[in-house]
């Protein structure tokens, strides 16, 4: 391999060796609070599909394209090829979703009463599963179309005009119209979600700005109530949607470039993968550091040391 392929190969092996142990973390910790405790908090359960969605970016996508860059040619013939598309399709469709429902939720609880939004805070946990099922709908049929154009090898190895040459696998649209819709509609509902949890996660900064304003005025021993529970987990969700604002941000950029053009040069394809699947490996990190029940589950219990006193020291002599 030469250095352009070392470099990728090692990038998605990094990828891939962060976001499968660390997901698998995330969905544990919350399984077994859910086996112990016999039930999960609302945003518990965003988080563990989330997890789950993003560790099958990773097997769907990431895993794919690594072994690819080590080398590896044929991964699948046309119906793994269409089952690996569309089911990337659809799980990375789920985490930017699943992102924003984090986002609006977290918005809802830390809403004051009197806000129109606070009304919602009983209704999201009653329909939550309701909602996750219908967004798994949604984004399969958003993508089931990819089950049209995808193959797993191209006739006498020549790449047609509107492809997207993943190496392992190959989408070839008909005509610039089909591709200029499609990717379309893969934009604005992308577009719909991010506008959806920046809008959020802006309100939940203004309302975290306008509470320490108020903390300020309370005498210091009352302080610490500027670091609630609520307070930190809005942090965590501003700063998973900033992250996801700018890895996507970037891998739309990308996206609308390739409509522009007959033909995608493979190496803007591997950046577009690349940082299509780094939210896959960050997330789950920015989770573990901030959940207690995910870092409940790190903690390792260490024998105590014997203490050692002067009376002690007598007695063993």
């Amino acid at each position: 391999m030469d250095s352009k392929q070392v470099f990728k190969a090692a990038g998605f092996l990094i990828l891939a060796v962060i976001s499968i142990p660390a997901n698998l973390l995330v969905c544990s910790a919350f399984l077994h609070s859910l086996l112990t405790e016999g039930k999960l908090l609302t945003t518990d359960i965003i988080l563990c599909n989330l997890a789950f969605a993003n560790l099958m970016v990773t097997f769907t996508r990431g895993i794919p394209q690594t072994l690819t860059a080590f080398g590896y040619r044929n991964l699948f013939d046309d119906i793994g090829c269409k089952l690996s598309l569309v089911c990337f399709r659809i799980f990375r469709g789920l985490s930017i979703s699943l992102t924003c429902l984090l986002s609006a939720y977290q918005a809802i609880v830390v809403s004051p009463a009197s806000s129109k939004l606070a009304l919602l805070k009983l209704q999201i946990p009653q329909y939550l599963m309701h909602t996750i099922a219908f967004l798994y709908v949604l984004w399969y049929a958003l993508n089931v179309d990819v089950v049209l154009y995808s193959v797993s090898s191209l006739m006498n190895n020549t790449v047609p005009p509107y492809t997207f040459n993943l190496e392992y696998c190959f989408v070839i649209y008909p005509d610039y119209v089909i591709l200029y819709i499609e990717g379309l509609i893969s934009l604005f509902s992308d577009l719909v979600f991010i506008l959806l949890m920046t809008v959020m996660s802006v309100y939940i900064l203004l309302l975290l700005y306008y509470h320490s304003k108020k903390v300020k005025s309370i005498r210091s021993s009352d302080r610490k109530s500027g670091q609630t529970p609520e307070t930190k987990a809005s942090r965590a969700v501003v700063t998973l949607v900033i992250l996801y604002d700018i890895f996507y941000g970037i891998d739309n950029a990308i996206w609308v470039y390739s409509l522009t053009v007959v033909r995608v040069v493979p190496l803007l394809s591997d950046i577009r993968i690349f940082f299509a699947t780094l939210y896959t490996s960050v997330c789950p990190i920015v989770v573990t550091v901030t959940n207690p029940k995910v870092r409940n589950k790190l903690k390792v219990v260490r024998p105590e040391r014997p203490v050692h006193t002067a009376e002690s020291s007598l007695q063993a002599i």
